[in-house]
C-alpha cells in the first residue's frame, strides 16, 4: 500500500495521513524514513519488509545531509543530521517524535548505534 503524505509517497501497511502504520500508531509515531536500498519512504522497517521485494538497507552515512526523514505532521523533510539533532521534535512545526525510535537507529541510519533516550 502507498499513500501520499504531504506530496511524498509513503509505502507500508495501513499507512495513515501522518505516517502512522499498522506497526507503530502512537501519538508521536509521525515520521517516515527513506531507505538506502530503494530511496523510498516507509513508516518503519516492518512496513518495508511487508511490501518491498528486497531486503532493507539503512540510509548511507555519506548521504546524511540529504532529505531522508519525513515529518508526517507538516510534511517537512529532514536530513538525518537534522533529525538526529532535533531531540525528538520537528524543527519546522514542533510536533513531537517518538523517542523510542532511537532504539532502532541502526536499522535506518548506517553507522548510528541504537540507544534509548
Amino acid at each position: 500500500m502507498r499513500l501520499e503524505v504531504h506530496d511524498t509517497t509513503v509505502r507500508g501497511v495501513d499507512v495513515g495521513p501522518e505516517t502512522r502504520c499498522a506497526h507503530y500508531d502512537g501519538r508521536t509515531d509521525v515520521i517516515a524514513l527513506r531507505f538506502g536500498c530503494c530511496g523510498r519512504f516507509f513508516p518503519c522497517v516492518e512496513c518495508h519488509d511487508a511490501v518491498a521485494d528486497h531486503d532493507p538497507e539503512p540510509w548511507p552515512r555519506e548521504r546524511f545531509d540529504e532529505p531522508a526523514v519525513l515529518c508526517g505532521v507538516c510534511g517537512s523533510t529532514l536530513s538525518v543530521d537534522e533529525y538526529l539533532d532535533a531531540e525528538f521534535v520537528c524543527p519546522a512545526c514542533d510536533a513531537p517524535f517518538n523517542p523510542g525510535c532511537a532504539a532502532h537507529y541502526d536499522r535506518y541510519f548506517e553507522g548510528v548505534s541504537s540507544h534509548r533516550s
